[in-house]
């Protein structure tokens, strides 16, 4: 048997992609499962996306190779939307890359800036990608953990001085998945700062720009000063359309940092399939239309979530975006016990803090994926294994 690399041996087990033969063992056994753990919404994406995907699909050209070029449609509607929503101008084919998905992007882009000796600046608890992308391209991996005390924000002037001279990249997301913090406009032009300052190459994840609520509207990390130097940003049609299965997404940003990622891609894909990139057109040109009923919905989920948390003994505040809560636990219950036993005695699927990196750990997530009455259901099964758990302690 061929042996592995030793890159490859620094990847740690990925929690989320074990969990649907879990899910389908316990309901083979008749347990009523209540999922809660993938940001993976059971709604429908636009109608518009779904006929346009339709109609395409029957269309013989769009099944060919789309090639880094992709559909130029798609290019272009990306380009509208960024100026409609946040009065940002890209060029469609210059500072615009189609991706299958964002998070392929995210982990190709650390093989172009990281290499032996560089350090590439991961938030923990945080998206696993950032981590994967990073370990493969043989990078120093530093972890920079987010606690309330800082409001979950990833602060550089925390960060060693020499580790900051290595660093090659930086992975920011907000708002944040899984704490559901926001960045203040302040903290984002300091730290656009420290990146000139350092050379380091912003990798701004901003996949959950738009599911955000009472009146907040997140900005993109080009409205502010001096960003387009140092930064690159990713945007998906998962979460906004309800569209995770789908893989498109985008990343823009200036030439040459969009071109070298687009290089990169060149030799490990193809493109995505253009008849799902006529979808994304189509969705994103119903942005209007679609979005605030969409998040009506999701704000009645996060409301039910926080009213039914807090009441099963899990303190917590309404954030004001993603699709997340980040409830804490009691002092040394560790998240992975708690979470198995919530998935073992009663159901319900969540994600342990510590999956998401040792940071994490002392919390865990929940997604707002399931009607508010499923939800609160969940969180009174979650109630009665926090109880046992406790008593047993004692």
């Amino acid at each position: 048997m061929p042996r592995t690399t030793a890159r490859y041996k620094t990847l740690p087990d990925y929690l989320l992609a074990s969990m649907p033969q879990k899910k389908r063992d316990l309901i083979a056994k008749g347990v009523d499962v209540i999922d809660l753990g993938a940001g993976d919404a059971d709604l429908a994406p636009p109608i518009e996306a779904v006929e346009a995907l339709e109609k395409a699909a029957r269309t013989p050209a769009m099944s060919r190779y789309g090639f880094g070029l992709g559909l130029p449609a798609f290019r272009e509607a990306v380009s509208r939307w960024m100026h409609r929503r946040f009065g940002l101008t890209f060029d469609p084919m210059k500072e615009v890359v189609p991706l299958i998905g964002s998070k392929e992007g995210i982990s190709h882009l650390a093989l172009a800036y990281v290499g032996a000796g560089d350090v590439a600046l991961i938030p923990e608890p945080g998206y696993l990608a950032y981590l994967g992308g990073s370990l493969l391209s043989e990078g120093e991996v530093h972890t920079v953990p987010l606690r309330p005390r800082t409001n979950f924000l990833l602060e550089l002037d925390d960060v060693a001085g020499d580790v900051l001279r290595r660093t090659k990249l930086v992975y920011l997301n907000y708002p944040n998945n899984p704490t559901a913090a926001i960045a203040p406009r302040e903290y984002l032009e300091r730290t656009v700062k420290r990146c000139r300052e350092y050379d380091i190459l912003l990798v701004y994840d901003n996949a959950y720009s738009e599911l955000a609520f009472d009146g907040y509207v997140p900005p993109s990390i080009f409205e502010i000063s001096g960003a387009r130097d140092v930064a690159i940003e990713f945007h998906s049609l998962s979460k906004t359309y309800n569209m995770t299965g789908w893989r498109c997404g985008w990343a823009v940003g200036n030439s040459e940092i969009v071109g070298t990622l687009a290089k990169v891609k060149s030799f490990v894909d193809t493109g995505q399939f253009m008849a799902v990139q006529a979808a994304g057109v189509a969705a994103l040109d119903a942005w209007e239309r679609f979005l605030p009923e969409n998040l009506k919905i999701f704000a009645e989920r996060r409301d039910a979530s926080v009213a039914a948390f807090n009441e099963a003994g899990f303190p917590c505040v309404a954030p004001k975006a993603t699709m997340y809560l980040w409830l804490p636990l009691p002092e040394g219950l560790p998240s992975a016990v708690f979470a198995e036993r919530l998935l073992t005695e009663e159901g319900v699927v969540v994600l342990p803090g510590s999956a998401l990196g040792a940071g994490g750990e002392g919390f865990f997530r929940i997604s707002f994926i399931a009607p508010p009455e499923r939800i609160a259901e969940a969180a009174r099964r979650a109630g009665r294994v926090l109880n046992g758990l406790l008593a047993t302690a004692k």
